[in-house]
């Protein structure tokens, strides 16, 4: 299978929309290529995004016509295999039967099987088509606005989300080198993001691991590596009152779940 056949499988497990072969298809491809899992993620934002329903804008003017040009393009009925014809033989070459040896006769596959490949490739077309209708017509955006979106970090998305809610909060905290971190946080959200430009140094083969700590217990929430500018989205369910703590571990992350070494910042969100 190749990325253009994972991706058309993907946009369909992305609105729960695959047959069990395909799923399975699916998931194989996926285990075979973990690179392509940015295609899923990709994938999961876009129907989050027709989830939450549509928007004011409108789509362009011409996006209706532009898909039905589009859908008019497919053959209106699957292709079906051709059937061999036979050859004429000249009169001249006719040989007496009794002379010649039989040919082995070489079985091609089954039209069937050529059918439902056929019948497969042609519904996934058409499948990925419709998909990309319902997205620009249901959600109203145009293609460069859902493009858009797609290519903006998680992260940087929820931060964005955070600064826009109502209940919106933060808080700053001192890591324990010199430099800030600052906690942004909303509980009808949910969601906590963290961010700096302080970070403080560390070996490559060590990583920053995020922790929500309530009363005497840390949850570990996810990692990030060194960098200028760090935009972090905490993974897991957040409390109002848990304190945003920052260890640092081994790559990957704590190998127990459980912090091996003391915070370097602690931020509480009380």
């Amino acid at each position: 299978m190749n990325e253009k056949d994972f991706a058309e499988l993907s946009a369909g497990h992305a609105i729960d929309a695959l047959s069990a072969e395909d799923e399975h298809a699916y998931e194989q491809a996926l285990a075979a290529h973990p690179e392509w899992e940015e295609i899923v993620d990709a994938d999961a934002q876009v129907a989050g995004f027709l989830a939450e329903g549509a928007g004011e804008e409108a789509p362009p003017a011409d996006v209706r016509d532009r898909l039905l040009a589009q859908i008019g393009s497919l053959p209106q009925r699957m292709p079906v295999a051709p059937a061999s014809a036979p050859v004429p033989t000249p009169a001249s070459a006719v040989e007496p039967v009794a002379e010649r040896e039989p040919e082995p006769v070489v079985a091609g596959p089954p039209t069937e099987a050529i059918q439902a490949v056929q019948r497969r490739n042609w519904t996934r077309g058409l499948f990925a088509l419709v998909a990309s209708a319902a997205l620009l017509v249901g959600i109203g955006w145009g293609v460069g606005s859902i493009m858009e979106q797609v290519r903006t970090p998680a992260q940087v998305q929820a931060l964005e989300q955070i600064e826009s809610a109502p209940d919106a909060q933060s808080a700053t905290g001192q890591f324990t080198d010199g430099g800030e971190a600052e906690v942004h946080w909303s509980p009808s959200l949910g969601k906590v993001v963290l961010t700096t430009d302080d970070a403080p140094k560390i070996a490559d083969d060590r990583t920053f691991e995020l922790w929500f700590v309530r009363g005497d217990q840390p949850i570990a929430a996810g990692t990030f590596n060194p960098s200028d500018e760090v935009t972090a989205l905490l993974d897991g369910d957040f409390q109002p009152g848990d304190v945003i703590a920052i260890t640092v571990e081994q790559a990957g992350g704590s190998p127990d779940g459980k912090p091996t070494t003391d915070p370097i910042v602690a931020i509480p969100t009380a």
